[in-house]
């Protein structure tokens, strides 16, 4: 996975025209100057899953004050026009780098609604794409939605408050990694954007920040912050190779509370720093750059698991499986995450056979004493969710003997009636 710094994202971003059309603001304040405010709206990722590439064209964001308003640009809409859309790939917009879409002032009131519109793929560039990891570097199209010249909705984390005179920052977090589905073996790809939106930090504070060992680097890293079940609040991937600040991770955007950090890479066991405090007056520092967090190897690849999510929902299928564990605490994380495949329905991933380790929050620590959380070793529970978002559990041992050990394992949901 790539990654650029902030500043080569700065010089790519051109000067928006802003246009605002669409109904007026009857009901939620003046239409004058005296009762406007302003909102501007900014673009960022989390990790991508097997992609060097996930190229978006965003063509405009729409707001309106009411939560029910149909799709499209009648009253009550209001509308941030690019009027020069720049393909941007998603997998540059990491650690707290923004891709500025534009601002525009809006009476003064409560929206919400949220839409993000994307140009269509016409005539020989594309404008949303992919490059797969260890392909042969050709873009693949990506095929969007029919509803997205009427706007992608987008889930926002609160109603958007815009206040007479003030400006109201929000960036909406595009999940390249859970937004691409497979499409069996016809080498199409689905976009089926997962979307939400939440306040721009401008405080110090509401933030983990932290660096990994550049031995972890040479596969792909996440950095997620969890809480409750296994929920991921938000992840990222550490800065690559070869660039400034080599290893640095950071997630905004993160309301005070505690979280558990979740670190994965390609060769080494999973490793949880438990209970991170997160407060709006200072970053969480979790460790220097003269510290990074290294991981143990993991003693194999881990045990394959597979199956077949079978729904009454007619394809593009748009399910997902996630693998939890509970550690002792007790704390629930996530693991593994898939999508299902949007023509088949069929799931795979790779679950490890070892512990999970597991070490408490000390700030800046002068040592990494992960210790293996033995009890937990290999036992997982499934969660299947399909379009409908009905969720089905089952429990695995991937230790298990039967079929024997290391064979792949496989669990079947259906969500039949």
């Amino acid at each position: 996975m790539r990654s650029k710094t902030l500043a080569a994202i700065a010089a790519s971003t051109l000067a928006l025209l802003l246009t605002a059309c669409g109904g007026g603001g009857g009901g939620i304040g003046g239409t004058g100057a005296a009762g406007n405010g302003t909102l501007r709206v900014s673009m960022t990722d989390a990790p991508s899953c097997g992609f060097d590439e996930v190229n978006v064209t965003v063509t405009e964001v729409r707001v309106n004050p009411s939560a029910t308003a149909p799709d499209g640009t009648g009253a009550g809409w209001f509308r941030i026009v690019l009027p020069n859309p720049q393909k941007t790939n998603l997998l540059d917009l990491q650690n707290g780098v923004l891709q500025e879409l534009g601002e525009i002032p809006l009476p003064a009131g409560t929206y919400q609604q949220m839409r993000l519109v994307l140009a269509s793929n016409t005539g020989a560039t594309l404008a949303n794409s992919l490059v797969l990891t260890g392909g042969t570097g050709a873009e693949v199209a990506l095929d969007t939605p029919s509803g997205q010249q009427s706007g992608l909705k987008i889930n926002t984390t609160a109603d958007i408050t815009v206040l007479p005179g003030q400006r109201v920052d929000w960036v909406i977090d595009f999940d390249a990694c859970k937004s691409v589905v497979r499409r069996g073996n016809s080498g199409r790809y689905n976009l089926k954007p997962v979307l939400t939106a939440f306040p721009r930090v401008t405080d110090a504070g509401l933030r983990i920040v932290g660096w990994v060992d550049p031995s972890l680097l040479a596969g792909p890293v996440s950095v997620s912050a969890q809480q409750g079940n296994g929920v991921v609040v938000k992840a990222t991937a550490p800065v690559g190779p070869g660039l400034p600040d080599a290893g640095r991770f950071e997630l905004p955007g993160l309301a005070a509370g505690s979280y558990n950090l979740v670190i994965s890479a390609a060769g080494r066991v999973t490793a949880v720093i438990t209970d991170v405090p997160v407060a709006a007056i200072s970053p969480t520092q979790v460790n220097s750059a003269a510290l990074p967090i290294d991981l143990p190897a993991a003693a194999n690849a881990g045990r394959t698991v597979a199956g077949t999510v079978t729904t009454t929902l007619p394809p593009p299928l748009a399910g997902e499986v996630r693998a939890i564990q509970t550690l002792a605490g007790p704390r629930t994380i996530e693991l593994r995450w898939t999508a299902i495949d949007a023509d088949t329905g069929a799931w795979t991933m790779a679950l490890p056979t070892g512990a999970t380790y597991t070490l408490p929050y000390a700030a800046l620590p002068v040592a990494w004493p992960f210790a293996p959380d033995a009890a937990s070793a290999g036992r997982y529970r499934l969660e299947a969710r399909d379009g409908s978002g009905t969720v089905k559990s089952a429990d695995i041992d991937v230790n298990v003997a039967v079929p024997a050990f290391p064979a792949a394992l496989t669990q079947d949901f259906s969500f039949l009636p």
